[in-house]
Order: structure tokens, then C-alpha cells, then sequence
């Protein structure tokens, strides 16, 4: 089941997303902002002050749904009136023509949310179902899909929900949240040995350390400098599986990522190659939208006649 604005909160609890709620208001406000500008002249003129409707979100495709409760806010931040029914939860898989949820109240705030309720849910569930593809190439194997932090700016947040949504899982969020040593490292401390010897000094070497190697001569390194997790970059199949070879003859203990070059067409290849983890940055940074639409139609009773007040605002409207 869904939810409804009416019986739960409009938006997600903090740890849902990852951000407070006052955090995704801000973003919402934000938006809206950026498409009312001075405001929905269109509407203005053309729909009764009063008049109330309901909108339908269709899928237009085969989708994963994600963001729901990201456009339930954009019509609270419109008109707390307006109620919205998820009719199917985040994380869920429908075919096309499947209704994802349904908006009543004033028809100014349906219209002047819609763009950016549909740019929110399209977005967000065209990351989570392309999250979804790859996750499924990866079936049987023990090999964990990651995201990346190649997301659109001020997105970052809603962007991993929906990889999560897709059944993938969170890399570093920030750069604060780890070490994760690349070539750009690599060239200004000196070589893999010495960046490793640098990162496991304190207070560094209290965090998660990671570090990226090109080779297996540089995996040999790291391995013996003490590393724990190693990113292989920019390998094809047969690399990594020299690579995973290598690595589980000189130790059990260190982890290996594959990234780099990853398609839905090659993702099992890697997976089965023994790697770790595997991250695409392709999630978030290339996931087409979603395809789907919101249906408007007046509730029952509604006057779609337009009244003296509006005929005479459009008669001032000619004349100026």
C-alpha cells in the first residue's frame, strides 16, 4: 500500500533520504521557485480561483518508483489542502499504464506543481530503475553494486535514495566519509606505498582507507603496504580475474572493487571475475528519466465557465 497525506506525514522521515525535513523543503522550495518564477500567469488567466480538481501519475513505461513522497511535497509546499495517495510504495516495480498516485484539492496548486512533482519522480525513478538492470545482471553472485559520488550538484541525497530504491547500495557520500586514494593522489604523494604509509598515520588512519591501482603490480603493493580495500580501475574482466587471483593468494583479508568501463552488457563479466564490489557512476549520472505524465481532470461540480471576475480580468489583460 501507499500512503496518504492525510495519514502519515507529506514528507519522509530523516533517515529515509538522508536529510531533514526542513532540508527537503528547502530543496522543494527551491524548485518551485526556479519553475513559478513571478508566478503561473497561465493558470491565472485561464482557471477559476476556486476551481478544484484531481490528477493522476501514470507510468509510461516499465518503471522502479522512487520519490513519491518528494513530489507529496511539492503540492504541501503549494496548498497544505491538496491531499496525495501514493498508490504503490517507493522500491516498486510497475508496468506501464500503472497509476502511482492520486492528487486532489485546488487546481492552481495541481498545475503549478505539476512540472516539478513529474521532474522529481521521473528523475529519481529512472536512477532506481536503471539501478534495478544492473542489480539484475549481478543475480547469484555475491558481488555488492555501489553508486558513486558523480551526482547531479544539490542532489546528492535523493539521487543515492534511489539507487537504494533500485536495490543498490551507497558508496562514500562525501569526501569526509572515508579515504579513497585515486591517480590524482597517487601522483602527488609519490606511488601507492607511499600514499598508504601517509593515510595510515593518525587521526586518517581511523577511517575506511581505500586506495586505486591500475595493475596488478600496483595491487601487489598495496597489498603488501597493508591495504585493506582495493579499487581496480579501468580493468577488463580478464584483469580482475588475475586481479581476485593474485589478491586471494597473498591474503583473505583485503577487498576489491571493480570501476570503470562498467555496461549493463559486461556488469556480469565482473561480477563473475570475483570482485567485491563493483561501482558505476552511470547510476546517477546517466539514468534516463523515467516516462510518465499527470492526468488533470475538474472535479465533479466544478464550473469550467469562466465568471464575470475572469472575463473581465482577461478584458484588462487585452487592453494593457
Amino acid at each position: 500500500m501507499g500512503f496518504r497525506t492525510d495519514q502519515v506525514p507529506v514528507s519522509p522521515a530523516p533517515e529515509s533520504f538522508g536529510i531533514s525535513l526542513e532540508e527537503l523543503r528547502a530543496l522543494v522550495r527551491r524548485a518551485l521557485a526556479e519553475d513559478l518564477g513571478a508566478g503561473d500567469w497561465t493558470t491565472k488567466w485561464t482557471v477559476e480561483p476556486d476551481a478544484r480538481a484531481s490528477g493522476t501519475f501514470i507510468s509510461q513505461q516499465e518503471t522502479v518508483v522512487a520519490g513519491l513522497r518528494v513530489a507529496a511535497e511539492v503540492f504541501r509546499e503549494l496548498d497544505p489542502a491538496v491531499r496525495f495517495e501514493a498508490l504503490v510504495e517507493d522500491g516498486a516495480e510497475v508496468k506501464a499504464g500503472t497509476a502511482l498516485a492520486a492528487v486532489h484539492g485546488p487546481a492552481a496548486a495541481l498545475l503549478g506543481g505539476e512540472r516539478v512533482a513529474l521532474n522529481f519522480l521521473q528523475h529519481l525513478s529512472g536512477i532506481a530503475t536503471l539501478t534495478r538492470r544492473f542489480k539484475e545482471q549481478l543475480a547469484g553472485l555475491k558481488t555488492e553494486l555501489l553508486d558513486t559520488r558523480k551526482t547531479t550538484p544539490g542532489l546528492r541525497l535523493l539521487e543515492k535514495y534511489a539507487v537504494r530504491m533500485g536495490g543498490g547500495k551507497n558508496h562514500r557520500l562525501r569526501l569526509d566519509d572515508g579515504l579513497l586514494i585515486k591517480n590524482n593522489h597517487l601522483r602527488l604523494a609519490g606511488g601507492v606505498r607511499a600514499a598508504l604509509e601517509r593515510a595510515n598515520r593518525p587521526p586518517s588512519s581511523k577511517l575506511a582507507i581505500e586506495i586505486e591501482v591500475s595493475n596488478a603490480e600496483e595491487l601487489e603493493e598495496a597489498i603488501a603496504a597493508g591495504a585493506g580495500r582495493v579499487l581496480l580501475d579501468n580493468m577488463t574482466p580478464g584483469m580482475v580475474k588475475q586481479c581476485v587471483a593474485l589478491a586471494r593468494q597473498l591474503t583473505d583479508r583485503v577487498k576489491l572493487e571493480v570501476s570503470g568501463g562498467v555496461t549493463l552488457a559486461n556488469i556480469r563479466a565482473y561480477g563473475e571475475a570475483g570482485a567485491d564490489f563493483i561501482s558505476v557512476g552511470a547510476l546517477t549520472h546517466s539514468a534516463p528519466a523515467a516516462a510518465m505524465h499527470f492526468l488533470i481532470e475538474p472535479d465533479e461540480g466544478t464550473d469550467r465557465r469562466p465568471s464575470v471576475g475572469a472575463k473581465r480580468r482577461r478584458k484588462a489583460a487585452r487592453t494593457k
